[in-house]
């Protein structure tokens, strides 16, 4: 029986997960995109807890008027960045959730990269 679009993705996640972990001076800058809005966390998997995070859900992104879901994912990158930048984090370990380098994920993870996170 063929797999279904979301059992798809949670297996690729999970071969992922195998390969990368994230540490105190090196998180993992994981993603999750849903049909209206993405999210992105940096976290610990050593201490097993959640640095930070930004989504689209914020009142500054919401805020913005006429933004289509591509130009939401580079805003929550670029503030990703900054608030890494803000903690003292200067580089990341990219998840990208199973889903393909393409689209939201792709315009999110260059738009932290160009506001000076390194992946």
């Amino acid at each position: 029986m063929a797999l279904t679009k979301r059992d798809r993705r949670l297996r690729i996640k999970r071969r992922i997960r195998k390969k990368i972990a994230g540490t105190a001076e090196r998180p993992r800058l994981s993603i999750f995109r849903s049909n209206k809005n993405i999210y992105a966390q940096l976290i610990n998997d050593t201490d097993g807890i959640t640095l930070l995070s930004a989504s689209s859900k914020e009142k500054d992104i919401i805020e913005k008027k006429d933004t289509n879901k591509a130009d939401q994912a580079i805003l929550v990158g670029a503030k990703i960045a900054d608030k890494a930048k803000k903690a003292g984090i200067a580089s990341v370990v990219f998840d990208r959730g199973g889903y393909l380098f393409h689209g939201r994920i792709k315009a999110l993870a260059e738009s932290a990269i160009k506001a000076g996170l390194k992946i």
